[in-house]
């Protein structure tokens, strides 16, 4: 029986409240470094009128485009990245649970995360900055395993399929070989398994923001703090349109934190701002206009609930992140018994997403009977924390909108990632820098992941999202 009363009595509401400080405290001294990027005193006087690229959204994704441009062309390339909270209290990347996997059903976001992987396998290479510590993201390599019911078997294999032709080191194990190897697992209603055996599992992702931000402003890229207000449309807007060469936007109006507005001229723009792209996109034009305006960019944020648990005796050290059939997920945290763990609701209960509070009977009447189920020890589980996230959630398809958008010669896309954008922003921030200065995709192919799928109505479905 599930000790849903001792839950409640034990809940301290001054311990359930989740300060940006306590989601991650191995990342508290990042906290006030990660400010210092933004001018204290930030006057519209002091701040760039002018640069190549400017970047709407400055979280991890948005950071790794700027680093990734700057490392590549250096004091060729002005670049100024907008971000509206400096402190990123609610930012999408340091309120995720920071999982890396390459258990994915599209051969792109297989690519993308082998790609990343290898990336955050060396990043105290790639991101090390003179007279500094290497960053450290705080990696623990323990794996993801998706279980499968006898339905999705099939599912479960061809995926597999694909991901070992593509490099990943993936194993399938029977129930009898998941017991075997994770005694405290039940296996009951389950047929099969998937087990990462390199490059998954999770990290610190606000070491990750950091560590990209760091490096980026030490390559001389700048970073403002404000609202994005308006763009600005050329006065050769029409001869423009005329000629076929699509529309153009050429600035942007920035509302500083004192109130008054700054504007940036730039000559590409791109819009990497997580569940708040589709609104950005709406000042672009996009779903406001005719033709290829016409139709919205489908991104807007979803809001999500991390559990923090404690159970002493649950899963060891070795144990690594769970995908049970229903959606929910297990991790450990830290060495202490504690675990996070969520799920994501059905459609017609999607919680409103006008503040970040926690609906705490979720836990205990959608999530904890699933926990307890998969793993018994759980019964006996303490819910000692939660925090609710916002994530840029792709309501066509559910995965990315990655390159240049059909409507514009110069307006880039990086949004729509619904949940893997964070553990993917190395290998997309790189894609970007591709596309803007040479022009195409040199690493990864992504095209199928552009807007024109939009158009076309050819979604591209994962069949394991989580």
């Amino acid at each position: 029986m599930f000790k849903v009363l001792r839950l409640c009595m034990q809940l301290n509401p001054a311990q359930i409240g989740r300060s940006q400080a306590s989601v991650n405290i191995r990342t508290s001294a990042a906290l006030g470094n990660i400010s210092n990027f933004f001018s204290k005193d930030e006057k519209s006087e002091n701040l760039p009128r002018h640069c190549d690229v400017l970047v709407i959204g400055g979280g991890c994704m948005g950071s790794s485009i700027a680093y990734w441009l700057k490392q590549r062309a250096l004091e060729g390339l002005s670049v100024v990245v907008v971000e509206r909270d400096p402190t990123y209290q609610q930012c999408t990347t340091v309120l995720s649970v920071g999982g890396l996997r390459q258990q994915f059903s599209l051969k792109e976001n297989i690519e993308l995360s082998l790609d990343s992987a290898e990336f955050l396998r060396n990043i105290k290479v790639h991101l090390k900055v003179k007279g500094q510590e290497p960053p450290d993201i705080q990696f623990q390599p323990s794996g993801y395993v998706f279980l499968a019911t006898e339905k999705s078997v099939d599912i479960l294999e061809d995926n597999v399929k694909l991901q070992r032709s593509l490099g990943a080191k993936v194993d399938l194990l029977t129930p009898e070989q998941l017991k075997k190897k994770f005694p405290w697992l039940n296996t009951e209603n389950i047929a099969l398994g998937s087990h990462g055996l390199e490059n998954e599992g999770w990290f610190d992702p606000y070491s990750l923001l950091f560590a990209f931000k760091n490096k980026a402003v030490n390559l001389g890229a700048k970073y403002v703090c404000g609202d994005l207000e308006r763009f600005l449309i050329p006065e050769n807007k029409f001869s423009i349109e005329k000629e076929g060469c699509g529309h153009q936007i050429n600035g942007a109006v920035i509302k500083l934190k004192d109130g008054t507005e700054h504007t940036i001229k730039f000559a590409v723009l791109v819009i990497a701002a997580g569940g708040c792209s589709g609104e950005v996109a709406k000042k672009v034009g996009i779903g406001t206009g005719t033709g290829d305006l016409a139709v919205p960019l489908p991104v807007e944020p979803r809001k999500r609930y991390v559990f923090n648990i404690h159970c002493p005796e649950g899963p060891g050290i070795s144990s690594p992140m769970i995908i049970d059939p229903s959606g929910a997920y297990f991790r450990r945290e830290g060495l202490g018994g504690h675990y996070l763990c969520g799920i994501s609701p059905p459609d017609e209960e999607e919680p409103l997403i006008d503040n970040l509070d926690v609906d705490y009977s979720f836990f205990e009447e959608k999530l904890w009977p699933i926990l307890a189920h998969r793993c018994p020890a759980f019964e006996n589980a303490k819910l000692k924390s939660a925090w609710a996230g916002f994530y840029d959630y792709n309501k066509f398809d559910e995965n990315a909108f990655i390159g240049i958008h059909p409507a514009f010669i110069n307006v880039y896309m990086a949004t729509g990632f619904s949940g893997h954008g964070i553990q993917q922003s190395p290998a997309i921030g790189k894609a970007i820098m591709e596309l803007i200065i040479d022009g195409k995709y040199v690493t990864i192919d992504l095209e199928r992941l552009s807007f024109k799928r939009l158009f076309t109505d050819e979604p591209l479905y994962e069949s394991n999202i989580v």
